[in-house]
């Protein structure tokens, strides 16, 4: 236990003193989102950019040929894939793309937990787009947009990430897993809302970061927040039954879900896999 309570203590404190070693952006993705943000750029550089990195332009294809974008011509080549994509949603998307290259670590046990945390992102994430994609169809006129869910649900838990780094220098932590999975619950949105601001994400990313698991906070709008939090019910993170059952009701009345078990159907579940193809 008292190894338990240092740890949190030393979080605590890092968090407070602004000394916990934050992860940073990968350089692809900030090369990209800086480009975007060049109102001189054309599709042509952006695919020079994107091009450099063999990763990304495997993600670029996946998602330009993803059943999401609607459309049966496959595309082959990164200029092909940019074009149909489009410069809004290249700068959101590349980055939700480049992501998982900060869930890494050189500690084997380190890297499990870190695993087992982006196959979860994944999973929430899946959930999320394609109820957006749902959403936007019947919803044409909304402010809300399916790149900004793209990376909302792939950053949203990324606070985890210094917290696992750090229980690497406690060993200890790992021998008793609730402890750490509560240490991740309790700090994870507040490590979260450090590093959207450090990376110069806007305040509305930092919010999600911060705000996702808290069920205090109920936007009375259609919000991001709403589909994040849907997919952590689909994949029980949520544990009780009485808020689930109250979440979905009102997503219900905003007209994110068609029914309350709708993402019980086959129809949904064959939606989400097409998702998650695009990450994994």
């Amino acid at each position: 236990m008292a190894t338990e309570n240092a740890l949190y203590e030393i979080l605590t404190e890092k968090i407070k003193q602004d000394t916990l070693v934050l992860p940073t952006l990968p350089e692809v993705a900030l090369k990209v989102r800086s480009a975007a943000d060049d109102p001189d750029i054309n599709l042509n550089q952006m695919s020079d950019i994107i091009a450099h990195d063999p990763a990304l332009s495997l993600g670029m294809l996946k998602v330009a040929n993803n059943a999401l974008m609607g459309r049966s011509i496959k595309v082959e080549t990164v200029p092909q894939a940019v074009t149909r994509i489009g410069l809004i949603q290249i700068k959101s998307i590349a980055t939700a793309m480049a992501i998982e290259q900060v869930f890494v670590s050189n500690n084997d046990v380190v890297a499990m937990y870190m695993n087992k945390a982006w196959v979860k992102t994944i999973d929430i994430a899946s959930v999320a787009i394609s109820l957006m994609n749902i959403y936007l169809k019947e919803n044409k006129h909304t402010s809300l947009s399916l790149d900004t869910i793209t990376l909302a649900s792939l950053i949203h838990n990324i606070g985890v990430l210094p917290i696992l780094t750090e229980a690497e220098n406690h060993p200890d932590v790992f021998a008793n897993p609730t402890f750490l999975q509560q240490a991740i619950i309790k700090l994870s949105g507040r490590v979260g809302g450090a590093i959207t601001r450090k990376w110069g994400f806007s305040e509305e990313f930092t919010l999600l970061a911060e705000s996702w698991s808290d069920l205090t906070i109920l936007p009375s709008e259609v919000h991001y927040l709403d589909f994040i939090r849907a997919g952590a019910i689909y994949h029980n993170v949520f544990k009780n039954e009485s808020t689930k059952v109250a979440l979905l009701n009102n997503y219900t009345k905003k007209g994110i879900l068609p029914e309350v078990d709708y993402m019980d159907s086959d129809e949904f579940k064959g939606m989400c896999e097409d998702v998650r193809a695009m990450f994994i």
